[in-house]
């Protein structure tokens, strides 16, 4: 490689197994490597049953027999 005044790194951070890449190679994946996260992101937690809104909403009302009972008691259909 060249002798240039660049940072020196004391831990290697890949190994070349096969081949023999040139510098500019070498450059590519040293930059595609770098652009890439070091952590992945967290995952945010998943919104508890408690704030879901959904259970809020009832579910629509048909007209016919037993209509009204269904809109005040919709559990005993």
């Amino acid at each position: 490689m060249s002798t240039g005044n660049g940072p020196v790194v004391d831990a290697v951070a890949f190994d070349v197994l096969a081949g023999n890449p040139t510098e500019q190679e070498l450059a590519v994946v040293v930059s595609v490597l770098s652009s890439l996260p070091a952590v992945q992101p967290e995952q945010p937690n998943p919104p508890s049953y408690w704030s879901n809104r959904a259970g809020m909403m009832r579910r629509p009302i048909h007209p016919g027999p037993g209509a009204w009972r269904a809109s005040a008691f919709p559990h005993q259909q």
